[in-house]
């Protein structure tokens, strides 16, 4: 005799996973590590607590593999733009942009991020902390290719110039992310990419036009006097 039980979808192993992931995406968005429950998460995962359990130790590694998830779909999304854009400017600013878009429209991974998982002890045995070498060593890669191209002098420290983006990114979005303050990515990227090309020495730079439009000179001047000579002949 047959009954109308209803039939009971059975997931798999990496489905679960992601089912569970996606709901504690969700609560960690919505309530900070402290806040978030793993009763909650089994709830909009639609799992017993103790099956979270299976698939992860505890919160701190559930969280982990979140921003995990999170940075690689990023990263995907940030190659595909780059591979569209010419020129070490526009790509470096691309970067920059990208970096501070991100902070802006995603303050509470972020935050996630910063408070949580770089700042433990095992962050370097993360699989986080990989993705964000590959991550850095993009912007590396395009300093060197600018080098090569001739758009940048070759004695650049290019660990240096990675250290002051990102450090200097990270400073500026720290009052937006802790303090509740204004953060425009695109402004900002336009003041960083100027500083980065131009340098702060405006005497230095002034000097600079000058001797341009000196040899500029120079070199006009000699042209007339050329013409003239093969006038008179």
């Amino acid at each position: 005799m047959e009954t109308n039980r209803p039939r009971v979808l059975r997931l798999s192993r990496e489905e679960r996973i992601c089912q569970i992931l996606a709901a504690a995406t969700r609560e960690f968005r919505a309530s900070g590590f402290d806040g978030a429950s793993m009763s909650a998460i089994a709830a909009g995962a639609g799992v017993v607590e103790g099956s979270i359990y299976r698939f992860f130790s505890n919160k701190a590694e559930l969280l982990t593999r979140c921003i995990e998830v999170w940075y690689e779909d990023m990263l995907e999304h940030y190659a595909a733009e780059l591979a569209r854009i010419r020129g070490t400017r526009a790509r470096l600013r691309f970067m920059i942009w990208r970096h501070l878009k991100t902070v802006h429209d995603e303050p509470e991974m972020c935050r996630l991020m910063f408070n949580q998982v770089r700042g433990s002890e095992t962050y370097r045995k993360t699989q986080v902390y990989r993705l964000n070498s590959l991550y850095t060593a993009r912007t590396v890669d395009i300093v060197r290719e600018g080098i090569e191209a001739g758009e940048l002098r070759p004695d650049l420290d290019l660990k240096l110039v990675r250290d002051l983006i990102y450090g200097g990114v990270e400073h500026r979005v720290w009052t937006f992310l802790w303090g509740g303050g204004e953060l425009d990515p695109d402004a900002v990227a336009d003041a960083m990419i100027d500083l980065l090309f131009g340098g702060i020495n405006g005497i230095g730079d002034m000097a600079n036009r000058v001797a341009t439009v000196e040899e500029k000179l120079i070199l006009a001047v000699k042209n007339v006097n050329h013409r003239t000579r093969e006038e008179r002949q």
